[in-house]
């Protein structure tokens, strides 16, 4: 059953049966006889099928939702007993929010990979939102979220402190003023993260605490291209200190003085709420509570 649920799994996301086959190092007709196996244990076709294209029905979507899940634990499984017997190695599935996951999370996996070299992390970066879906449906093994999250199923826990800053361009008429008020920022245009970020989490409660309403809001989905747009003079934009630390070495960004920044938000590690945990996971959760693996720019909780 597990090597019919991985077959499945894989020409649902190649979308092909060639592929899966290439994939797999199987012959497209073992690939055909495993899925057709599946079909007959559910009594249904779990694909539409054509010259064109192979694509999951509702049963399918049903059956792929579950087979993920299923494929993981197993996984889990495997690595835990493996742990009983062997050093720290094995597959590790990390999600992080956008500023962590691309501006933190790197140097914290090379230190990782650096004394536990057997240990195989893979990342994956999405807004906070996501994330947390992600570990509740066992796809991840753990994640790094910005912001306040909460879900009955999972433990979060806060490690770190992060700083918030509003940034202008260096060019820009707010970056050498001395001070600046709620008024004069209010008549700019502010450039925001998506629905579901941390982020954007951030700034909407900073809005609320100053009692700001922007005159005209730009939603992006990408810190980076928030940073690239504030510099080019679109508007402002409220950011980790992490993630603008090189423009504001470089000079291409100021931070705004506010007597109500720096915005401070947290930092928290989003598990499974169960006892079993590989070795890996155990020495990746470790690593991010010591003072040694994070970079000297963020705060301990």
């Amino acid at each position: 059953m597990d090597q019919q649920l991985l077959v499945f799994v894989t020409v649902a996301e190649k979308e092909s049966f060639s592929r899966t086959a290439e994939q797999l190092h199987m012959t497209q007709p073992a690939v055909s006889q495993h899925i057709q196996a599946l079909e007959r244990e559910f009594g249904t076709r779990l694909l539409e099928r054509s010259n064109k294209y192979v694509r999951l029905n509702k049963a399918g979507e049903i059956v792929y939702h579950h087979a993920k899940e299923i494929l993981g634990l197993h996984t889990r499984m495997r690595d835990l007993v493996d742990d009983l017997m062997n050093t720290p190695s094995g597959n590790l599935i990390i999600g992080a929010s956008y500023t962590f996951g691309e501006y933190v999370l790197p140097h914290v996996v090379a230190r990782l990979r650096d004394r536990y070299p057997k240990i195989k992390p893979t990342i994956t970066i999405h807004n906070t939102k996501e994330i947390v879906d992600l570990i509740a449906r066992r796809q991840l093994d753990a994640g790094i979220v910005e912001g306040e999250c909460r879900h009955e199923k999972l433990s979060i826990e806060p490690f770190a402190d992060d700083e918030m800053q509003i940034i202008v361009s260096s060019s820009h008429r707010l970056a050498k003023k001395v001070k600046v008020t709620v008024e004069e920022l209010e008549e700019e245009t502010w450039i925001v993260r998506e629905e579901g970020s941390g982020t954007r989490e951030a700034a909407e409660k900073m809005f609320a605490r100053l009692g700001l309403s922007p005159a005209n809001l730009m939603e992006f989905g990408s810190t980076q291209i928030i940073k690239e747009s504030v510099e080019a003079g679109m508007g402002v934009s409220l950011l980790s200190s992490w993630a603008i630390r090189k423009e504001l070495t470089l000079g291409s960004l100021s931070t705004v003085k506010l007597s109500e920044t720096p915005i401070m938000r947290k930092f928290s590690l989003v598990t499974q709420a169960n006892p079993f945990r590989t070795k890996a996971l155990d020495i990746f959760l470790d690593l991010l509570r010591k003072n040694d693996v994070l970079p000297d720019s963020l705060e301990r909780k």
